[in-house]
């Protein structure tokens, strides 16, 4: 099969100048907008850690969030194919940030905690062996750097 490319536009635009723009650090606000046609605009902004609003999205939850979505989709294609029903699924996922001294960082980890509810009488186990295989096959998961560590639970009706 030839490869294909799929190709993502999202404009960001700082909202947070608060007069003097960055004219001094503590002096403008880490708001902005995440936007692209035909869908609902993201306020974000940095970690309350980094002077951020806390009400607000910041890149680091966005990407723990768009990690364990990815699984997800993929966890739910892999089981409608091999016929077991997922009735539920939720996932309490987690990220680990280190901060370096000179203020730079990096994920240390990632890790998934989804429960899924599959129809009685399912595989349990080939339920559970399908989070493997989603998590080898999830496009965000095979371009990062750090470890993504699963926990399923898995529990039939």
């Amino acid at each position: 099969m030839a490869s294909r490319e799929h190709r993502y536009a999202v404009a960001v635009e700082w909202t947070g100048n608060t007069g003097s723009g960055t004219e001094s650090y503590a002096g403008y606000s880490r708001d902005h907008l995440l936007t692209t046609p035909g869908k609902p605009d993201i306020a974000g902004s940095s970690d309350p850690d980094f002077r951020g609003d806390p009400s607000r999205w910041n890149p680091e939850e966005m990407l723990v969030g768009a990690l364990a979505a990815c699984h997800q989709l993929w966890y739910l294609h892999l089981c409608a194919s091999a016929g077991i029903r997922v009735l539920a699924y939720r996932d309490a996922a987690t990220g680990v940030m280190a901060e370096n001294a000179d203020g730079s960082g990096q994920f240390a980890q990632v890790t998934l905690r989804p429960e899924v509810t599959i129809g009685a009488g399912d595989n349990v186990q080939h339920a559970r062996a399908l989070h493997e295989e989603a998590a080898r096959l999830c496009f965000l998961a095979r371009s990062v750097r750090f470890p993504i560590k699963h926990e399923p639970v898995i529990v039939a009706e």
